[in-house]
């Protein structure tokens, strides 16, 4: 955050809106602790969102160990990917997406910001709706009052900033973490009364469909980790970040896509927050109507990281095609422009439209797959963290206007993509159909762009950089 260092204790610093967006942290500036990172984390998947999630394998006649072990593995599998950008945070004091201009291009990487706004976007509308339609089906509210309403506090949420967004995930985690212990209980000790027969069927098809949606739920965390690691002391050891956020998204999700199966298998559920509320009532009058208000209030937060982050990727592409400066005032015309744009599509989408939204939000996972796959290979083995940070802010820096390797390997992933595309409800490409409708189409991207990439960097002498780096640290070191 831009202080006044000596005027005012930290504590009362962190009150404060934040000022900063896209800029370098200095170390003077850090704070937090990485033990703090595991709950925030926990926390962005803690609600009804993510129960929904569970509700893909039985969907496709799994049964519900099956889909508790696909969804398991999968989210394993897909969180290695957000834990490992979130060590990033610390090293550089930058957020996620800036650092990409070092594949990309200082221009080039808007190419990439396209498609990580539209998630962001995509991820608020549909949340927004779903809680709604939710929130109107069991208490009557009115869906547009909820969804203006959600809209406010995300932005309100993203425009305090890094601090707030930390402590409101906190207070939420400690709200929700009882009430889910108490329904998860009751359903193991046989609380709850099943009005379904158990399904116990198996099929491949379901199976890889689960595993598929479980990992690349929270591959779509990967754009946004580093804006919540940064603040972090530069010194962070990478094994204790990694551990904290892994532990912390993988825990909450596995347990949501758990509760999601059961709700699914035993009660017939078939909306998240319709299943966790009638479980809850089913326990003790009430009580499934507190568990839902504190899942909406959950799910809420997360509209606000999402609005922070769609923010920072604005700032991003701006500065990338203009010379900008990031001052307060473009964060706040950014939040206010993001929170518009959200808000006017989810007043125009009704929730038979969600399907549509969920295909978007998968074509928009195809699109970030293979970035995810080109940022880890530059940090982890071709650059291995060692980054000239100044010339981030440079568009005639080091690392050029346009990425050629970055752009290509990035193109190489998505077309390899293609003929796996499975858009639900929209399309089903032809390599897809034949794999049943099976979605790897994101991993066959992340695959292909994170190997071209590798091989086209053979090439690449790190030790060209090392001058740049070394004057950037000397440039910091003043600051």
């Amino acid at each position: 955050m831009a202080t006044a260092a000596g005027a005012a204790g930290p504590e009362v610093l962190r009150l404060a809106i934040e000022s900063k967006s896209i800029d370098y942290v200095a170390e003077t500036e850090r704070h937090g602790r990485v033990v703090d990172q595991a709950p925030f984390w926990f926390l962005g998947n803690f609600h009804f969102f993510t129960i929904a999630i569970g509700f893909v394998g039985p969907s496709l006649g799994l049964g519900f160990g099956a889909t508790t072990l696909a969804g398991t593995l999968g989210i394993l599998f897909g969180t290695l990917f957000v834990a490992f950008h979130a060590s990033q945070g610390p090293e550089l004091g930058l957020p996620q997406m800036i650092q990409s201009r070092a594949q990309f291009g200082f221009r080039g990487v808007v190419l990439v910001l396209v498609g990580t706004l539209f998630t962001f976007v995509g991820f608020n509308v549909a949340d927004s709706v779903l809680a709604a339609h939710g929130l109107d089906g069991m208490f009557g509210w009115n869906e547009h009052a909820v969804s203006v309403g959600a809209a406010l506090a995300g932005a309100l949420l993203a425009f305090y900033g890094h601090d707030w967004l930390h402590r409101i995930f906190r207070w939420c985690f400690y709200l929700c973490l009882p009430l889910y212990l108490v329904i998860s209980v009751a359903i193991l000790a046989g609380r709850i009364p099943a009005t379904h027969a158990a399904a116990g069927g198996f099929t491949w098809v379901g199976f890889m469909g689960q595993f598929a949606a479980s990992a690349s739920y929270n591959i779509t965390y990967a754009p946004s980790v580093s804006d919540y690691s940064r603040y972090l002391p530069r010194h962070t050891r990478p094994g204790a970040i990694i551990a904290a956020v892994f532990t912390g998204a993988a825990s909450s999700a596995i347990w949501m896509i758990a509760l999601g199966a059961w709700l699914a298998t035993r009660l017939g559920g078939a909306d998240g927050l319709v299943a966790l509320h009638d479980a809850g009532e089913a326990l003790a009058p009430g009580f499934g109507v507190v568990l839902a208000l504190a899942s909406v209030t959950a799910l809420i937060a997360t509209m606000g990281l999402n609005a922070y982050s769609g923010m920072l990727t604005i700032v991003t592409a701006l500065s990338s095609l203009a010379e900008l400066r990031p001052t307060g005032r473009l964060r706040a015309a950014s939040i206010t422009g993001f929170s518009l744009v959200a808000l006017a599509v989810t007043l125009s989408v009704s929730a038979d439209s969600i399907p549509l939204v969920f295909a978007v939000l998968t074509l928009m996972l195809y699109l970030l797959a293979p970035w995810t796959a080109i940022n880890l290979v530059d940090y982890f083995f071709v650059r291995r963290g060692r980054y000239a940070i100044t010339h981030f802010f440079e568009p005639r820096g080091i690392y050029g206007a346009w990425g050629g390797r970055g752009l290509a390997a990035y193109a190489a992933g998505f077309a390899a993509t293609m003929p796996f595309f499975v858009l639900p409800d929209v399309y089903t490409a032809p390599a897809a159909r034949l794999l049943g409708g099976v979605d790897v189409g994101w991993l066959v991207g992340l695959t292909v762009a994170g190997a071209v990439y590798f091989l086209s960097c053979r090439g690449f002498d790190p030790a060209t950089e090392v001058r740049a780096i070394e004057e950037s640290e000397r440039i910091l070191g003043k600051a």
